[in-house]
């Protein structure tokens, strides 16, 4: 089965991945998971336990991705906290071979410094891309998949490139179907040679995971 919604936090969302916090995953049949610990998490109140639980929840074969982690300028703990989760985050992906989904807010250049610093080589996928073109230029030079909402800067989706972008809903209401007609007028495309090509790019982004 094709999975068309990259990213939600609806977990009754089907043909999707669904993120959802280590204590809180719970696997439903036929259903595919991301678990991370979210930036606006209580980060500093996590402890060894709390990362072993995480290691556990990310081995499972219905967890495709690990995320949501990563940075946020505007909120959450402290940024060399969030950075110090995400790091771990990228070093989990690395040893249980999954791909890992990017929170990031007025964080690109920081995201991907802490990613050099770890040495973990995971692929990434920028979710909920709202940056502007020069942000969406910095991410496809470093190889990152780049994932969009129903709200989007056109510029930065005009320059992506058609084998590495994503489609989401997030925590929106609007269908995928919606967000795919969205994107798919903005590339020239027809929502259905979208929602293909989208769910082709995801089955390759999870490639070496258990999908």
């Amino acid at each position: 089965m094709d999975i068309l919604d990259f990213h939600t936090h609806r977990t009754d969302a089907d043909r999707a991945i669904i993120s959802v916090d280590p204590h809180e995953f719970a696997p439903e049949p036929g259903k595919w998971y991301s678990v991370g610990f979210h930036p606006w998490s209580d980060l500093e109140a996590l402890g060894e336990e709390d990362f072993a639980l995480l290691e556990q929840c990310a081995s499972h074969p219905q967890v495709l991705t690990i995320g949501e982690t990563g940075l946020d300028s505007l909120r959450g703990a402290p940024l060399d906290i969030q950075e110090t989760s995400f790091a771990r985050h990228l070093c989990l992906a690395a040893s249980v071979g999954k791909p890992v989904v990017v929170h990031s807010v007025r964080t690109a250049q920081r995201i991907l410094a802490v990613k050099r610093a770890t040495g973990c080589q995971v692929p990434l996928a920028i979710h909920g891309m709202r940056g502007n073109e020069h942000v969406a230029r910095l991410l496809l030079d470093a190889d990152c998949y780049l994932s969009f909402g129903i709200r989007f800067n056109p510029a930065a989706l005009r320059i992506t490139p058609l084998d590495r972008m994503l489609i989401e809903t997030d925590e929106h209401p609007a269908a995928i179907s919606e967000v795919a007609a969205a994107v798919a007028s903005e590339k020239g495309l027809s929502s259905k040679e979208l929602m293909e090509l989208t769910a082709a790019n995801i089955r390759r982004f999870t490639a070496y995971s258990t999908y």
